[in-house]
């Protein structure tokens, strides 16, 4: 009889933690002007009434099922977690060439670009369970890039965290208006990001007083979190599973921190 009442003891506690575990996952629609945007806003249905959010930025190819993998990954860590789309409803890359486009278009207009990502943060605080003084933005390659813009900007974010993200911008000056530390976690070997590009980005942060950690890690090229991107660093582009491990680590502890 005792065994029978600790079962059912048991059986009630797990169900417990499956109700709390519970997520909930919706598109999310933003408009800039005329221009609608479909992002995908993941988070837990029961705990504490406001929570830290995130947005996260994903790569040139949008808001894949990868990113909304990871967004769920970080509800279960208690965020409320916003796939960010970039680009617009509808507008979804099929090939790199055309994410190569539709990335450049941004990279060469930063005031759109920003506007964009403004966008994003002001639907995420317009949500009822989102700590208004707890959002972070985070974003991979294009993705990074976004995240910064969006600090440069002079968001009122709490962090910036980025992976393996383009560095450069014409408006280094902006600077001064990020209001959050920043985290950085670079391929020491990357081709696209070079050293002089690093160089200037460490001098941009410094010169405007951000409270800035860099992290290289040695061996791994571009899209090192990416698995799709296959293991030959020739290419330029390619998954290690090392970086992949310590950088996502090094974005848990900062998240801690902050």
């Amino acid at each position: 009889m005792q065994l029978f009442q600790r079962i059912m003891t048991l059986g009630v506690f797990l169900t417990g933690l499956n109700a709390s575990a519970a997520l909930k996952k919706e598109a999310l629609e933003y408009s800039v002007g005329a221009e609608t945007f479909e992002g995908f806003v993941v988070y837990e249905e029961t705990g504490k009434a406001s929570k830290p959010a995130i947005l996260i930025v994903p790569n040139w190819m949008g808001v894949a099922e990868s990113t909304k993998q990871k967004a769920e990954q970080l509800a279960k860590m208690g965020y409320v977690a916003l796939a960010v789309d970039v680009y617009g409803k509808g507008k979804n890359p099929k090939n790199q060439d055309e994410a190569g486009a539709l990335a450049g278009k941004y990279k060469g207009d930063r005031a759109l670009l920003r506007s964009h990502m403004r966008a994003a943060y002001d639907k995420l605080l317009s949500l009822k369970n989102v700590d208004a003084k707890k959002i972070i933005a985070t974003g991979y390659c294009f993705g990074g890039t976004s995240a910064l813009e969006l600090a440069r900007s002079g968001a009122p974010l709490a962090g910036v965290a980025v992976f393996h993200a383009g560095l450069s911008t014409p408006n280094p000056m902006d600077a001064k208006n990020i209001k959050a530390p920043v985290l950085v976690m670079h391929g020491a070997d990357d081709p696209y990001v070079k050293p002089d590009e690093v160089a200037a980005f460490k001098k941009e942060m410094l010169d405007a007083n951000v409270k800035m950690n860099f992290v290289s890690y040695p061996g791994a090229v571009h899209s090192f979190t990416d698995k799709d991107a296959g293991t030959d660093n020739s290419k330029g582009v390619a998954y290690n599973a090392d970086a992949d491990k310590k950088s996502w680590k090094e974005f848990t502890q900062f998240l801690k921190k902050i």
